[in-house]
C-alpha cells in the first residue's frame, strides 16, 4: 500500500512512518521546513496553503491513502484552509483521507464528550481545527476524522521535554492542576490510525486514552517513570492566570474503541515504567 502523510515530519507523522515501515508499505511524507528521516519515506517540501500544490502532489505521488496530520496551531490559511485543500484533492482524486482533529474543538463546558458532541471552540486554534473537520467531512464525506487529545510517548513529546525542562530549571512556568485530558501514547494512536486508514470507516472517531489526568498529574506521572524530583515540578492553577482555552475536556472514546482492535491504553498504564530504550530510538520527532 502506497500512503502519503500529510506533516510527516512532526512527532505523530513520525511513528505513523515507523509503522508504516515496520508494515512494509511505501511511504511519502510533506514537510515545511526540514524533512524528517530519510530512510522513513521519500520526503515532498508543501506548502498546504496553495491548492494547486497541493493537488499536484497527490497526483504525483498517487497514493492509496492519505493521513493528514499537518497542524498550523492558530494559523487559519495552514490549519484551517490547508485541510480544505487537502480534502478537495483527495475527493477529486479518489483517495482514502483520515483527517486527525483535536479535542481542542470543545469548549469543556460539558466536560465529557462523545462523537455525537457538535464542536464549540472557545480559541482560535479551536476554530479552525472545528472548521477543518466540518469540511473534511462536507467534501469527502468517505473520510475518516479522528479526534485525539494530549499526544505522550517515547520521551520525545511536547509534554514530555517540558516536565523534564520545568524540573531543571531551563524552562519557566507551571504545570496547571485544572487542566484536564485523556492522554494517548503515540504509538497506540498511529496504530488505530492506520487501522481506520485501512478500513472503510468514514465518519468522526475519538482517539484518546481512556484516563483523565490534569496536566501536573501526567507531569508527575512522567517524572516518577523518568527517576525525577517530583518535588521540583511547579504547579498552578489555569484558572488563576489569563491563559485561553477549555480547562476540562474529556474525550469518550468507548464508541470507538469498540469498533478497532488496536486497544489505547490509559496514562497510568503506559507511564507506570520506562520505556525501552529502542522505543525510544524508533519513536523520535
Amino acid at each position: 500500500m502506497t500512503v502519503l502523510i500529510i506533516g510527516g515530519s512532526g512527532f505523530l507523522g513520525t511513528e505513523l512512518l515507523r509503522q508504516a515501515r515496520a508494515e512494509g508499505w511505501d511511504a511519502a511524507a510533506t514537510f515545511h521546513s526540514r524533512p524528517g528521516e530519510p530512510a522513513l519515506a521519500a520526503w515532498h517540501r508543501l506548502d498546504v496553503r496553495d491548492p494547486a500544490r497541493v493537488e499536484a502532489l497527490l497526483k504525483a505521488v498517487a497514493p492509496r491513502a492519505v493521513v493528514d496530520v499537518t497542524s498550523g496551531g492558530a494559523d487559519w490559511k495552514v490549519t484551517a484552509d490547508g485541510s480544505v485543500y487537502i480534502a478537495m484533492a483527495a475527493a477529486e482524486l479518489g483517495i482514502r483521507l483520515v483527517h486527525v482533529s483535536s479535542d481542542a474543538v470543545f469548549s469543556g463546558s460539558r466536560v465529557h464528550y462523545d462523537e455525537t458532541c457538535d464542536p464549540d471552540p472557545i480559541t482560535p486554534y479551536g476554530a479552525a481545527k472545528a472548521a477543518a473537520e466540518t469540511a473534511v467531512r462536507l467534501l469527502s464525506p468517505d473520510a475518516a476524522v479522528a479526534r485525539t487529545s494530549l499526544i505522550v510517548g517515547h520521551g520525545r513529546s511536547d509534554h514530555e521535554r517540558l516536565a523534564h525542562a520545568l524540573i531543571a530549571g531551563t524552562r519557566q512556568g507551571v504545570l496547571f492542576t485544572d487542566d484536564v485530558r485523556c492522554p494517548v501514547h503515540v504509538a497506540d494512536l498511529a496504530a488505530a490510525l492506520w487501522e481506520l486508514t485501512r478500513s472503510d470507516a468514514a465518519g468522526l472517531f475519538h482517539l484518546a486514552g481512556p484516563d483523565a489526568l490534569s496536566r501536573y498529574d501526567l507531569g508527575v506521572r512522567i517524572a516518577r517513570r523518568d527517576g525525577l524530583d517530583v518535588s521540583r515540578l511547579p504547579a498552578g492553577r489555569r484558572a488563576d492566570t489569563r491563559v485561553p482555552g477549555p480547562l476540562d475536556v474529556r474525550l469518550d472514546s468507548r464508541a470507538t474503541q469498540r469498533r478497532l482492535s488496536t486497544r489505547l491504553r490509559g496514562a497510568r498504564e503506559f507511564l507506570e515504567s520506562p520505556e525501552s530504550p529502542e522505543s525510544l530510538e524508533d519513536g523520535g520527532s
